[in-house]
């Protein structure tokens, strides 16, 4: 399926994804990573620009340059302990590249070596953006946007290895791809007492019982059936004894939607229904709010520039269109900015069997240059 890239670079990238595979660092702190990355740049003759770390920013002046285009690889790994039996098993106890970060940045320097080998191809101005913390917040994406790393960016093109999406197939986008990620605390305050006498106490659990089930009452029956959106809680905490009500019960989760409107509407509808709720039953409610990330909304024209690119170099087979997903991606904060367009490269079978974040996850590296190849050709047709 490739078009450009050549087995020798592919090879290449799937080196320094194996090292950096063996060497994975959480999110905030991929200082090493960085360094890996910036040695490899410089080697190449690729300018580093001046950008906070741990995110690490590369530039490449076109041969036009009228046209400014950025490509993003997120570079931060997992807190998981990796399993299995490859012979570049992560070295780090507790922290696995198991979502395929690494095989994005070693993708994003193979892109790099190939402009910087061939510079009269290259028309555009390209930023490389090597992003940390896309899986903790805060987000590195978010950083470099306040930061002006994309400010003089024309389009931002992001992609992933997916081994929800079968090999083979490339996946795009004209509109919602991912969902907004946010998370919630609800703190209910009552009275204590003992467990035989609960007349005389205000019952915390048993208000966070009320509050499990009217919680979902804002999707059911406050926002339009036609509107995504979740509220999950994950945790519920209280007590600690079997015979004692507990003076406060604590409630997390976790909110996914599409859009805006509906992310600051059920914002407001939870705070009144804690509070009032609570209030009911003579307790007190708090809510509170850890923003995520934003909805992922491609643009539409680039998506749709990104459709007839797929379409017209690699075959009407081979464009998927995909549908929103409840998950989340911080690449959300380039799309809010910028002209922006994320795309999923298929590995799904047999050499990637199991889930993104899987103990024994890995990747299929022979997608690694068909991902390689499909930054080039957008670059090339975009300029």
């Amino acid at each position: 399926m490739r078009t450009i890239v050549e087995t020798n670079l592919t090879e290449w990238a799937v080196a320094h994804r194996r090292h950096l595979h063996a060497y994975p660092e959480l999110s905030g702190e991929e200082y090493q990573t960085c360094a890996y990355i910036r040695g490899v740049l410089e080697e190449l003759g690729i300018e580093i620009l001046d950008f906070q770390p741990p995110n690490l920013v590369g530039y490449l002046k076109g041969t036009d340059g009228h046209k400014t285009i950025a490509l993003r690889a997120d570079i931060d790994a997992l807190p998981i302990d990796e399993e299995g039996d490859k012979p570049y098993l992560s070295t780090v106890p507790g922290v696995a590249h198991v979502c395929g970060h690494d095989g994005h940045t070693a993708i994003l320097l193979a892109v790099a070596k190939w402009m910087a080998e061939n510079r009269d191809a290259v028309k555009a101005n390209i930023l490389f953006l090597f992003q940390s913390s896309e899986e903790m917040s805060p987000s590195g994406a978010k950083a470099l946007v306040e930061q002006g790393a994309i400010e003089s960016a024309d389009a931002v093109f992001g992609l992933h290895l997916m081994s929800a999406l079968p090999k083979g197939k490339l996946g795009y986008s004209h509109g919602a791809m991912l969902a907004s990620s946010d998370d919630f605390r609800i703190t209910i305050k009552g009275q204590g007492g003992h467990g035989s006498s609960p007349h005389e106490t205000v019952d915390p659990t048993y208000i966070a019982g009320h509050l499990l089930i009217g919680l979902q009452s804002i999707v059911s029956r406050k926002i339009n059936p036609v509107e995504p959106a979740v509220i999950s809680v994950g945790q519920v905490t209280a007590g600690s004894n079997y015979n004692i009500i507990p003076n406060e019960a604590v409630i997390t989760g976790t909110i996914r939607t599409f859009s805006e409107e509906t992310r600051q509407y059920i914002f407001r509808e939870m705070k009144k229904l804690v509070e009032g709720m609570c209030l009911t039953f003579g307790g007190a409610g708090e809510v509170d709010y850890i923003l995520g990330t934003p909805p992922l909304i491609n643009d539409k024209n680039l998506g749709l520039f990104a459709e007839k690119v797929i379409r017209e170099v690699y075959g009407d087979e081979v464009a998927t269109k995909v549908e929103p997903v409840m998950g989340a991606e911080d690449f959300a904060f380039y799309a809010l900015s910028k002209p922006s367009a994320y795309l999923l490269v298929g590995m799904g079978g047999a050499k990637s069997a199991f889930p993104h974040h899987h103990p024994e996850f890995d990747i299929d590296e022979e997608e690694i240059g068909t991902a390689i190849d499909l930054f080039l050709n957008l670059v090339k047709r975009f300029a």
